[in-house]
């Protein structure tokens, strides 16, 4: 008898016939002779939801009291999985994150996991009860609730497969793997059989919606096997998320992602003197505002810095708030924000020992006319920041520049 935890998002008990369909699923695991722990996430829009009923009261929620009204909507969740599964004649109960033990550091509403308590998990599963876990959410280890930001609960499944070292972990959403991009924008895109971990990774930071990045950042640090799968057909298998050892690398570039939730901040004319970036950047990363790309580049005055760095649309009102306060301190001569921003990225572990990759990815926007407005770069990542008008075309263009169109060759490496 092995343990598997699986997890389903919003859309896949969006209502009562998708928890039945979702209930299927987790049968068929616990027929299979299992242990199963279900993560779940809250129904359909019901976290868009409670935020705006949070809007409609204050334009700057409290965060902690913005914790206590999102955790609402995975107790809602489990509990309906757990009648369904009851109602199929199986032994389940419904757990939040006080009840298992998720422990959490003390941050509201981005709060990362330090420990999963398995004693409790165990002795249900030990007394024959299929587990049903609210994602998304944790406890601070003096007793606050917390929340693991958007898609966290990705994350709260695949800490509790590491804690408990299950034999897998299944990420069920409305697509039915990893492709080599959006296939509702390249129609032809390819869906790979197995990914590395460190490819997911990167292509989850760059704006593929598959899994979170964390989640994936735990699986590899724990390695727990996790199969991305399709939430209606329970008996595809999906993409597996895998190590080195257990992969080839044939081609340089994996994938295409672009990310249109990032914003462009350029603080303008910043004094030249040692300390400035560290106290700008300093000071967001004491407020959890996580900053994505950077560029520092000399202004007219030689005696002058610009700085430009993004940062996720939802830290922009705070980050705007830390930088008005640093514009203050050091005499910065402007702030300027640029929200029609797009960035693409190519993501592959066999680019590393490939020179020339970065020239034909700035050959293929250039020849679709699409400029580069900042360029980031990482042994198995290049992003672009372009306009947002032009983000499909580039996506379009990259997965084309790469050879990534599915065919006959791909079709038979990747089992399609």
């Amino acid at each position: 008898m092995g343990i598997v935890v699986q997890k389903f998002g919003g859309s896949s008990v969006a209502d009562a016939d998708r928890i039945r369909n979702v209930a299927r699923a987790v049968i068929k695991e616990k027929k299979a002779g299992n242990q199963v722990v279900v993560v779940v996430s809250a129904m359909g829009k019901t976290t868009d939801h409670l935020m705006k009923l949070a809007s409609e009261i204050s334009s700057n929620p409290n965060k902690r009291e913005l914790d206590m009204l999102l955790t609402t909507g995975e107790q809602v969740s489990i509990a309906m999985l757990a009648m369904a599964l009851q109602e199929e004649g199986y032994k389940a109960i419904s757990m939040n994150a006080l009840q298992i033990g998720i422990i959490t550091e003390n941050v509201h509403t981005k709060a990362r996991i330090l420990d999963v308590k398995t004693d409790k998990l165990k002795a249900k599963l030990d007394e024959g009860y299929i587990v049903v876990a609210a994602g998304f959410q944790g406890v601070t280890p003096d007793g606050e609730i917390t929340t693991l930001g958007r898609g966290g609960s990705d994350t709260s499944a695949v800490a509790i497969a590491a804690a408990l070292k299950a034999d897998y972990c299944d990420i069920y959403t409305d697509v039915d793997g990893v492709y080599t991009a959006d296939p509702r924008i390249v129609s032809s895109a390819s869906r790979l059989d197995k990914v590395l971990y460190s490819e997911m990774l990167e292509l989850a930071r760059v704006g593929a919606k598959v899994l979170h990045p964390r989640s994936v950042e735990t699986a590899k640090q724990f390695d727990v096997k996790l199969r991305v799968r399709s939430s209606f057909n329970h008996s595809d298998t999906g993409t597996m998320v895998v190590g080195e050892e257990y992969m080839e690398i044939y081609r340089p570039v994996s994938g295409v992602a672009a990310d249109l939730s990032q914003v462009r901040i350029s603080v303008i004319n910043v004094p030249e003197a040692p300390g400035t970036a560290a106290a700008l950047f300093g000071k967001l990363a004491e407020n959890n505002v996580s900053v994505d790309m950077i560029i520092q580049t000399h202004a007219i005055n030689a005696e002058t810095n610009n700085i430009d760095f993004t940062v996720a649309k939802s830290d922009l009102n705070q980050a705007l708030e830390l930088v008005a306060e640093f514009k203050k301190e050091f005499h910065v001569e402007d702030v300027l924000i640029n929200e029609d921003i797009s960035k693409v990225s190519i993501v592959g572990a066999g680019m590393i020992d490939r020179p020339g990759i970065a020239a034909t990815m700035f050959r293929a926007l250039a020849q679709a006319g699409i400029n580069i407005q900042m360029i980031s770069t990482s042994e198995i990542k290049i992003s672009c920041v372009i306009a947002k008008s032009r983000s499909e075309d580039a996506v379009k263009a990259l997965h084309s520049a790469f050879d990534l169109d599915q065919n006959e060759e791909i079709a038979k490496v990747y089992g399609i």
